[in-house]
């Protein structure tokens, strides 16, 4: 059986930070995804889906990740089931992450933390058009598959 989801999307609130009892660190944070297929509305239905991250990849979502950021997280699905305060029982599938990867540069959030980008980042990051990125590569034209 495989258990493997590879997800991309941004974070619906801050992550939240605790320490076990021996010492390791877990976040859990919700990340939103936009659905491919639209409703019958033609709007797009979003997805909420739970996380949690331990150890040094709970420390990077902590401290470079806040309400907006976009992630992405590779890890596994888990099936929790409880028992609610009026006594029926529940159950919610969450997101075990393995890994995270930050899809947003750490400075494009400014000062206020709002996730706005600054007219600096968007010059830095600016190419150009006519680059096609392939500069730096010497094939003879037998090699090119076109």
């Amino acid at each position: 059986m495989i258990n493997r989801v590879v997800l991309a999307g941004r974070l619906t609130r801050d992550p939240e930070l605790r320490k076990t009892n021996s010492g390791n660190s877990v976040a859990s944070f919700t990340i939103a995804i936009d659905n491919r297929q639209k409703n019958a509305d033609g709007t797009r239905g979003t997805l909420f889906l739970n996380c949690s991250a331990w150890n040094q990849s709970a420390d990077v979502i902590a401290k470079y990740t806040r309400k907006g950021s976009m992630v992405g997280v590779d890890g596994s699905l888990n099936q929790r089931n409880f028992t609610r305060k009026d006594g029926t029982n529940g159950s919610v599938i969450e997101v075990a992450v393995d890994n995270v990867t930050l899809l947003e540069p750490k400075s494009a959030q400014d000062a206020n933390g709002n996730g706005n980008v600054s007219q600096d980042i968007l010059q830095d990051t600016s190419f150009d058009d006519n680059s096609n990125g392939l500069d730096g590569l010497d094939l003879p034209d037998d090699d090119l598959p076109f």
